[in-house]
């Protein structure tokens, strides 16, 4: 029998519980809690977005029913639903948050050396947004339709890892492109958006930041050709050309040359067209660049599905806040650990697997192994395929 600790405390060891301690005596995060101090309230998160619990019913009751097991990893007395929903509202979300920002640094040092496989000497960046739905009646100070409420999670992921770099959460009526103003990327850097960030002037000041950019087009763009490369249609590419931007606000707020890259998808035959600032790379590669966006999609994807972030333990912006912030914490812990132990596994089965197995005495490399041989030894004859 394995006497050591469980699973949740050596995913719990990933987090640097001095700085956390400093960021506790930065925010004050334990002035007027008697009982209930600010790990503790991380503890319960974490444990809350490890094992997807549906609401805070929920939470205090499979906490309580492991009482016993949580005393181990700080946890010293019972859970009230009052107490946590009091904390929730209370205790400042900017700890999580700072949490967060270490706990990303350290990632980044895990996965910088990550190939992307696009031969790219500098990182490239993805950045995106999603939108989280709430009940208006509950939360409206995030008024974002008539009757609707929402707020939204604006990400710059590293795409060596899936890291997110920088993250800002707003109002769901907050436009995308208003972030790229709040963001900051080293020069040499490529950053790839979707249309929506389509504004000449915030393109122009990354320019000048030495930052490369891909970006779709739009259909009604008006430009005038200047020059064309030569291109292989049999790989999809339809045009490379360097234009000039031909309306007067265009034009005023991107006055410099800018490059066209014309490509159909060969998988799915959607005609997709790239504006960049990047003249010395590939036209396949611009348009390799741009597939790799999705991987932020995947991660929207990946957080709202294995995650709890559609119900919410306080209506406060505070509660909103320290809650998502806390989900992305435990993301970059479960990236942490899969690289720290080089586990031949997925964030995804291994963030189900640490649900399964939260307090039980097994060691993460031990738990993935186990379920590898599981799968090695399955028959390889035609079964009905569940998951």
């Amino acid at each position: 029998m394995n006497h050591g600790r469980t699973v949740f405390a050596q995913l719990l060891e990933f987090v640097p519980f001095s700085h956390f301690e400093h960021l506790v005596d930065v925010y004050q995060a334990n002035k007027g809690a008697t009982a209930f101090s600010a790990w503790s309230h991380f503890i319960c998160l974490a444990y809350a977005q490890l094992t997807r619990r549906s609401g805070l019913r929920d939470l205090i009751a499979c906490m309580n029913a492991q009482r016993s097991k949580l005393y181990h990893i700080g946890i010293r007395s019972t859970v009230s639903r009052s107490t946590l929903a009091d904390a929730a509202e209370r205790r400042d979300y900017r700890l999580f948050d700072a949490l967060g920002q270490r706990l990303i640094v350290i990632a980044l040092a895990l996965y910088g050396d990550e190939d992307l496989g696009l031969g790219l000497k500098g990182p490239v960046f993805a950045m995106d947004s999603t939108t989280i739905d709430l009940c208006l009646s509950l939360f409206p100070w995030a008024h974002f339709r008539q009757t609707k409420a929402a707020v939204k999670a604006h990400v710059v992921m590293d795409l060596r890892g899936s890291i997110p770099v920088f993250i800002s959460i707003t109002t769901g009526k907050v436009h995308d492109v208003r972030l790229l103003d709040a963001i900051s990327l080293p020069a040499g850097s490529i950053l790839v958006i979707d249309r929506g960030y389509l504004d000449f002037a915030r393109l122009f000041a990354l320019h000048h930041q030495k930052v490369g950019f891909v970006i779709r087009a739009k259909d009604n763009l008006r430009f005038t050709w200047m020059t064309s490369r030569k291109i292989d249609t049999t790989t999809g590419l339809r045009a490379d050309q360097t234009i000039l931007l031909a309306t007067p606000k265009s034009k005023m707020g991107y006055p410099e040359h800018l490059r066209r890259v014309s490509f159909r998808d060969p998988e799915t035959g959607k005609h997709l067209v790239f504006l960049t600032n990047l003249f010395d790379v590939p036209a396949l590669t611009i348009a390799a660049i741009y597939k790799n966006r999705w991987q932020i999609e995947l991660f929207f994807k990946w957080l709202k599905q294995n995650l709890a972030v559609k119900h919410f333990f306080g209506n406060s912006i505070n509660a909103v806040k320290a809650q998502i912030w806390i989900a992305v914490c435990a993301y970059l812990l479960v990236l942490i650990a899969i690289k720290h132990h080089h586990l031949p596994v997925s964030p995804q089965i291994f963030l189900h697997l640490v649900e399964t197995n939260i307090f039980e005495k097994i060691t993460l490399d031990q738990l993935v192994a186990n379920a590898v041989l599981n799968e090695e030894n399955q028959p390889s004859g035609n079964q009905l395929i569940l998951l």
